[in-house]
């Protein structure tokens, strides 16, 4: 058997827009996949496309090795859950939630077993008898969810589900989202603008741009190694140096930025013009050099930030920005040091 979800050269145009352009994905069963990019980058139509509400131009979609593409949206077995919550005003949560059994012509007696159950799963069993008006923000969301859930769907799609809600409460939903999906083994694809919201949640996350796929990877591996400029500036802030390959080996190779000569890791062909990222917080800043790459910097500005300070440091013509613990020293504007870092924070990037 292959993955549980496969995308297979799929396109999907609006008239002469390309909106999804021959997609490649799989999806294993029991993981949570985020598709996170920025507006009008493909996500949300991939999404619509799996749930039956949009049919793709050209290519397949598979559900457990079966032919899903032409298949209608009630008969894929997918709860969905939408950023507005989409729950009727005038029905009680537990009518709300038993609306798709009833749907099923699921027995009475059964509905009311089902219901009861996922209410208590989601800690709602107190509140079934109100309307959503009488509901919080979160707890409309947990209702809606709870109605994705209840009829023991084969996938859970999920379409920005947090995105109105307030910070607090949004990373709150974050950690109960995650610990359901651990909890029950579900297969969720869920879509997001939040780069922070997709690498506290995810197994993986796949990163869209223009209707392609950038970079697929767990949340780690696409924080730490990104592999395109796109991603790199998309998910977290980097530093991006440009320089020039001027030796190159099995594993690491030598990158000439001005006057300086950084080691970076990965493997790399001598000549090539590339461009480093550099997270913030892979700096270390100190008056002796502390790794194999050290520059001689000052710093420019200092941004307060609570829990972190945000450096700007110039060392000749390069400007870096570095990320220094409130306790890490006393790093006033124009105080000289050295910015050290390993070779295996400096990504290559491929474009």
């Amino acid at each position: 058997m292959g993955a549980f979800i496969a995308f297979q050269d799929v396109t999907k145009k609006f008239g002469a827009v390309t909106v999804v352009d021959h997609l490649g994905l799989e999806i294993s069963k029991g993981e949570f996949l985020s598709l996170l990019g920025p507006s009008g980058s493909g996500k949300t139509t991939i999404l619509m496309m799996l749930a039956g509400f949009e049919r793709p131009t050209s290519g397949s979609i598979l559900l457990a090795d079966r032919p899903i593409t032409h298949l209608p949206p009630h008969r894929r077995q997918m709860g969905v859950v939408f950023q507005n919550y989409a729950l009727f005003p005038h029905m009680t949560v537990a009518e709300n939630v038993a609306f798709p059994l009833e749907m099923q012509r699921v027995p009475r007696a059964e509905i009311t077993r089902r219901v009861d159950r996922a209410l208590d799963m989601v800690r709602l069993s107190a509140l079934k008898d109100r309307k959503p008006s009488q509901l919080s923000g979160g707890q409309q969301q947990r209702v809606a969810l709870t109605r994705a859930l209840v009829f023991e769907p084969d996938v859970i799609l999920m379409d920005e589900p947090l995105g109105a809600l307030d910070k607090q409460l949004r990373e709150h939903m974050q950690l109960e989202i995650r610990d359901l999906h651990r909890r029950l083994g579900l297969t969720i694809v869920f879509v997001t603008h939040d780069q922070s919201e997709a690498l506290t949640m995810s197994d993986r996350i796949a990163v869209f741009n223009a209707g392609k796929v950038e970079q697929i990877d767990t949340p780690q591996a696409v924080y730490d190694r990104p592999r395109t400029r796109f991603v790199a500036e998309f998910i977290g802030e980097t530093n991006l140096v440009e320089g020039k390959v001027v030796e190159a080996g099995a594993q690491q190779a030598v990158v000439r930025v001005g006057e300086a000569a950084l080691n970076v890791s990965g493997e790399v062909s001598a000549g090539r013009d590339v461009s480093l990222s550099l997270r913030p917080e892979r700096i270390r800043l100190g008056k002796e050099p502390a790794a194999a790459n050290a520059l001689p910097v000052t710093v420019a500005d200092c941004i307060y930030h609570g829990d972190h300070m945000r450096l700007v440091l110039k060392s000749g013509p390069l400007e870096l920005v570095a990320r220094a613990e409130r306790l890490a020293g006393d790093w006033a504007v124009g105080t000289e040091a050295v910015a050290s870092f390993d070779p295996q924070d400096c990504t290559v990037l491929a474009s």
